[in-house]
């Protein structure tokens, strides 16, 4: 009898185990925190392809867009009013990180919800039209120095946002107070590429993946110069980087998922170990590499160490460039 009992316990847990799973990986979603065309549709996107092309569930991703305040609406919408909806994944990047180091996400830190993947990095880049006059970054740095007025850089996010931080990095840099700089925010990189085709700004500062992106489906943009300590491969293999041109600056971006805070630990489980066996995968870094992205991949506990101590570093810069930050709690 006690036998029949344990295997009748057994079988009950595997069970609840298996609906845990199964509600976690059924009628999925993506929430990109911006509207269609940017970095954080990028990353749903990449992750809709990998999961159903390597079957890890049986229907198509939805993606959905939520713009506002560069992440900030998604945040406090998944925070307080769908905290526990285990089959809603939110795309979040180091700016998403480097906003909630200064508050702007509201009265949610970085500890009001899970962590779950880094699928990819990216790296900051200058980035101007095709018909631009600027051939190089040394030449909008010469620009700048002449006249910050008449030089108008764009991108998405306000003062304080990892594209400005991209901006003012690279202005302070070339000897620019970054107080001096024309800058007009978007609500997304796609915004700001358009923008800058249609010549309303006339430098971007943006992400390398999503520039190439960008370029590959038809924009008339150049990339000027990528923020990394070496030249990135593939497509990229021939833009130079900003160090290379005189300027040190460097900015790597990191891009994931986040869940809701009252996702139970076994849907969460069920998440990161997808995540993990997905990532570990040659098809996997075939479809990263095809969107520009480069190799990081952390999920659980790790990823929670890496974003705590980023938000960290950010809100020390933030504070060196006299911008208001706010302590975790």
């Amino acid at each position: 009898m006690k036998f029949v009992t344990r295997l009748l316990a057994t079988a009950l847990s595997t069970v609840a185990l298996a609906a845990n799973a199964a509600g976690a990986l059924e009628k999925t979603e993506c929430i990109a925190p911006a509207k269609p065309g940017g970095g954080f549709d990028l990353t749903c996107k990449l992750v809709q392809s990998a999961l159903v092309e390597g079957k890890y569930i049986a229907d198509p991703m939805r993606v959905t867009y939520m713009p506002g305040g560069i992440g900030a609406v998604a945040y406090n919408t998944v925070v307080a009013q769908r905290p526990d909806s285990a089959n809603t994944l939110i795309a979040f990047s180091g700016g998403s990180l480097l906003n909630l180091a200064q508050g702007k996400f509201g009265r949610y830190t970085e500890n009001d919800v899970r962590w779950l993947a880094a699928i990819g990095t990216d790296y900051g880049a200058v980035v101007v039209a095709e018909n631009s006059p600027f051939k190089s970054l040394k030449d909008v740095m010469a620009a700048m120095k002449a006249d910050p007025t008449k030089v108008v850089l764009g991108a998405g996010g306000t003062v304080g946002s990892q594209d400005w931080m991209k901006a003012a990095l690279t202005a302070r840099a070339g000897g620019v107070n970054p107080k001096a700089m024309r800058y007009v925010a978007f609500e997304g990189g796609g915004e700001a590429l358009t923008a800058l085709q249609g010549g309303h700004i006339h430098v971007f500062t943006g992400d390398a993946a999503e520039a190439m992106q960008q370029i590959k489906a038809g924009a008339k943009v150049r990339l000027l110069a990528v923020m990394h300590d070496k030249r990135l491969a593939g497509d990229m293999a021939a833009i130079p980087t900003a160090s290379e041109q005189g300027f040190d600056v460097q900015w790597p971006i990191i891009r994931g998922f986040y869940l809701g805070p009252k996702v139970s630990d076994a849907d969460y489980k069920v998440w990161a170990d997808t995540f993990s066996k997905m990532m570990a995968t040659p098809a996997y870094n075939a479809l990263r590499a095809e969107r520009g992205l480069f190799p990081l991949a952390m999920t659980g506990a790790e990823l929670d160490t890496y974003v705590k101590k980023q938000v960290a570093g950010y809100r020390k810069l933030a504070d060196e460039f006299g911008l208001a930050t706010t302590p975790a709690k």
